[in-house]
């Protein structure tokens, strides 16, 4: 069964971490790009980092540039988001989603072609 499955996310206060996981089942990685996206309450869906299926090219908003460092671990089929210096508004649901290899990297989510449920993460005091 096809599934990206995130967890990680939870309450943290202003300038602390965060390590998101986004495990894949039914498929292997190898021919998909990631990509985190996160969705804030009465706000559109924006794209946050991507990584390519070798886990050599990254990707990141300017929000994230600095803070945020995504990476892929192959033996696991998981790909991460460690999220440092957390700012209230980072408060978002953060999703995983995968993008067939052929589309390179980026934000259109309209080549995303399969999605996680998403992750609460919550950065106040």
């Amino acid at each position: 069964q096809l599934q990206l499955v995130e967890s990680g996310g939870g309450l943290v206060q202003p300038g602390g971490s965060l390590r998101l996981s986004c495990a894949a089942s039914g498929f292997t990685l190898d021919q998909y790009g990631i990509g985190w996206f996160r969705q804030a309450p009465g706000k559109e869906r924006e794209g946050v980092a991507c990584i390519d299926n070798n886990g050599a090219y990254t990707h990141y908003a300017q929000s994230a540039k600095g803070r945020f460092t995504i990476s892929r671990d192959k033996a696991k089929n998981t790909v991460y988001l460690q999220m440092n210096n957390l700012k209230p508004e980072d408060t978002a649901i953060y999703y995983c989603a995968r993008v067939p290899v052929y589309y390179g990297l980026g934000f259109d989510e309209r080549v995303y072609d399969y999605w996680g449920q998403g992750t609460q993460v919550t950065s106040s005091s």
